[in-house]
């Protein structure tokens, strides 16, 4: 295995993350996979990543040909493109993290990050975002994502990267726990 880690320079590559994300959505996988895995809770329109990327392309760790694992940078300027993620950024823009309003600082959002099966464990969460840090520190001062309560794999591997919690609030329409965090970069 050789895991290189770069940014999405390709139509192939946008279809490449949709249908890797379409095999983690909660839909695709049993309860005990769900449990102890994880999952992802979007599914991107194809042309809302495809743009998405084409205005700021995102991590991608490929292994020769396949895909890895990938990291997405949502902009602010895409927050109404997905739908389900509207009350999030605006719940974004009322937050502060360390005493400063978000809507004061440079961030971007943690479209989503997703490693394939047979990479996991194997250091490529940790290196999507080791690459992500060096392609966004100069345009921005951190990332923030929100991880569902009941993916522990998931906040545990963001929290062993560096990610702090911003806020923890339920969603009762969604019946979900969630955790607002983010990650500063150096």
């Amino acid at each position: 295995m050789n895991i290189r880690f770069t940014t999405v320079q390709s139509l192939a590559d946008v279809e490449k993350i949709l249908q890797l994300q379409a095999a983690n959505l909660p839909g695709q996988l049993d309860p005990d996979t769900l449990r102890s895995q994880g999952f992802v809770t979007v599914r991107h329109e194809p042309d809302v990543l495809r743009r998405m990327n084409e205005v700021y392309p995102s991590v991608i760790a490929l292994d020769g040909d396949v895909l890895a694992g990938y990291c997405l940078v949502m902009l602010r300027d895409f927050a109404r493109d997905v739908p389900v993620l509207i009350p999030f950024f605006e719940r974004l823009e009322q937050l502060n993290w360390n005493g400063i309003p978000l809507s004061e600082q440079r961030w971007f959002a943690m479209g989503q990050v997703c490693v394939a099966a047979p990479y996991r464990g194997q250091g490529v969460f940790d290196g999507l975002y080791g690459k992500l840090e060096e392609v966004c520190r100069d345009n921005f001062d951190f990332v923030v994502t929100e991880v569902a309560a009941r993916n522990t794999r998931s906040l545990r591997a963001h929290e062993r990267v560096g990610f702090e919690t911003i806020l923890v609030y339920p969603d009762v329409g969604a019946g979900e726990t969630w955790h607002v965090i983010a990650r500063k970069f150096r």
